[in-house]
């Protein structure tokens, strides 16, 4: 018998319907950070399931986002209230931001309390206050519903699974992101699974919910400019994600090129010789895009550092599809806009898609586009070429690299380094530094059976710095590289680029020898060429977690030097 385990036949909690609900949606793992508020949930899951334990519940999110991109699956954390609830906060923003399928239960104060708070004599401005329970907090359901697709408050010890289910259902409903669910402590304890109302909504969505079918009209103008493009080029984002093979037939029926988001990568895999991938705001695809005279957009933003601040010129006329109406001509106009699914819209087009008029040596400019630019990052960044090389020698296709927000990262990492799977590609799409390592932590979770490596810089590592013990306690196969330039490189370079003093960005940064020795996690340093491919192959060797620290100072050839594209204003006269 495990030290400290009881014996006792348990009575079934609230917890057991989360573990019900889990199962029932494939979900195997949850991740959290275990309080009072919480002690029926974290019991039931750790007994039943596989209860991940991080050190902050804002980990917990990014763990349970790691883990939800990576399976393809559903992502689960588990906080306390208040505090707990407000750690958690930014990471449900990123997950929010990435259309991500999070499910974030929290705890809650008992449900005989809930009600008490007033308004006070500044009620008009929202003011509230408080019987004084421990962890109560005025408007953390409105809180929960800012940083959230949908939010809710169980009310009944019955209702749970319903509620679970009504939470699931809104997480999968197009457009997709997550959903936080607040369970006051007491109905908790006092829910039983034999005891739950049936469930109304279901996992496969919402009733009367999503695009519906692609308007035939707009798909019939789509299908006639295509078919009359000479020199098509297609842009997609994470809102392609599910279509890549009506994506890649139309790509290959077009002879088109593939310019992706960030979140758009591998939706066709990068080996792929049409795609150009994330690289369109890159001086070697001025010209293409000058030449190109339609461009296919599907589910993309057109984020602001991918298109130049929007000031990036693109091809005419413009077909655009999105789940969301809204975005149909927010960014760039478009001439036809077709409002659905991206795997229905795209599958619509395929089939009426019956000749071309594409010049024949578009295709092999488009490959050659894809070789020169890549071939021009190489060559910049130096020494680094070795490490995103060596990195991609060592791993299966099918594993994660998750990345925080680094220097190697955002130069290479998100656009040189090759994906096959959009799941394997993990990133903080909201640019927040400090996540990657919890979601490199969620997506070892995820895929098991090869190794996760996860891409930080010294400065963002810091910011979680305890979820390395995380790993070290889940002894997930997970390689952490560590690039230490005593700082944050970045804004070094966006200071000095815009003649700023320096000043905030130079780090004391602990000894990660000494810091994995303490946590009993294998340690290997990079300094200077040569190295990295057979350190590594050490490291994912291990079948655990280890830390790979590279010395940036010591990479040779000197890196070109990486500053992002942030808009920086001149003021006039």
């Amino acid at each position: 018998m495990a030290t400290g385990e009881n014996t006792t036949p348990k009575e079934p909690t609230g917890g057991d319907v989360l573990v019900e609900v889990m199962r029932r949606h494939g979900v195997d793992t949850a991740f959290g950070v275990i309080s009072i508020h919480n002690l029926p949930l974290v019991e039931a899951v750790a007994r039943e399931l596989n209860f991940v334990e991080v050190r902050h519940e804002a980990a917990a999110v990014n763990a349970a986002d790691g883990y939800a991109r990576a399976s393809g699956g559903i992502g689960v954390a588990i906080t306390s209230t208040g505090t707990g609830a407000g750690n958690a906060a930014g990471s449900m923003l990123e997950a929010l931001t990435a259309g991500s399928r999070v499910l974030h239960v929290t705890g809650q104060i008992e449900s005989e309390y809930l009600g008490d708070a007033v308004a006070d004599s500044a009620g008009d401005r929202g003011v509230r206050s408080v019987r004084g329970v421990i962890h109560e907090v005025p408007r953390q359901l409105q809180m929960l519903d800012a940083v959230s697709k949908y939010a809710s408050t169980i009310g009944d010890a019955k209702g749970v699974e319903a509620e679970l289910e009504a939470a699931i259902a809104q997480i999968l409903a197009a457009p997709q992101g997550p959903a936080s669910v607040e369970w006051p402590s007491d109905l908790q304890y006092l829910a039983r699974p034999d005891e739950q109302r049936p469930a109304e909504a279901t996992a496969t969505g919402l009733a009367g919910s999503g695009p519906g079918t692609p308007d035939p009209s707009a798909v019939a103008e789509a299908v006639r400019l295509l078919q009359q493009a000479k020199r098509p080029l297609i842009w997609v984002g994470g809102g392609a994600a599910g279509a890549g093979g009506e994506l890649t037939r139309i790509l290959h029926t077009l002879g088109a090129g593939l310019l992706t988001s960030n979140s758009g990568r591998a939706i066709v895999p990068e080996d792929d010789e049409l795609v150009i991938g994330n690289f369109a705001a890159n001086p070697g695809v001025a010209a293409l895009l000058g030449e190109s005279d339609l461009l296919l957009s599907v589910g993309t933003h057109f984020r602001s550092n991918e298109t130049k601040s929007y000031h990036l010129s693109l091809p005419s006329p413009r077909i655009q599809i999105d789940v969301d109406p809204a975005a149909i001509g927010r960014v760039y106009p478009a001439d036809v806009g077709i409002v659905a699914d991206a795997a229905q819209a795209l599958a619509a087009i395929s089939a009426g898609l019956t000749t071309t008029s594409v010049d024949e040596d578009w295709a092999a400019k488009v490959t050659a586009t894809r070789t020169s630019v890549r071939a021009d990052l190489t060559e910049y960044i130096g020494g680094y070429a070795e490490i995103c090389e060596g990195l991609r020698a060592q791993l299966p296709r099918e594993s994660v690299v998750a990345r925080d927000v680094t220097i190697p990262s955002s130069q290479w990492g998100n656009r040189l380094f090759p994906f096959y799977e959009r799941e394997t590609n993990v990133f903080p799409l909201g640019g927040g530094i400090g996540q990657g390592l919890a979601m490199g932590i969620g997506a070892a979770h995820a895929r098991p059976d090869v190794p996760t490596v996860v891409i930080a810089g010294d400065g963002g590592l810091a910011v979680h710095l305890g979820e390395l013990a995380s790993l070290a306690g889940s002894r997930a196969w997970c390689v952490v590289l560590v690039f230490n330039d005593g700082g944050y490189g970045v804004l070094r370079n966006m200071q000095e680029a815009n003649g700023f003093d320096r000043a905030g960005v130079d780090l004391y940064t602990p000894r990660f020898d000494l810091l994995a020795a303490s946590l009993e996690v294998p340690y290997a340093l990079v300094q200077g060429p040569g190295q990295f491919e057979k350190i590594l192959a050490d490291a994912v060797a291990t079948r655990g977690p280890a830390i790979v620290e590279v010395d940036v100072a010591a990479i040779s050839p000197t890196p070109g030097a990486f500053t992002p594209p942030v808009h920086i204003p001149v003021r006039e006269g």
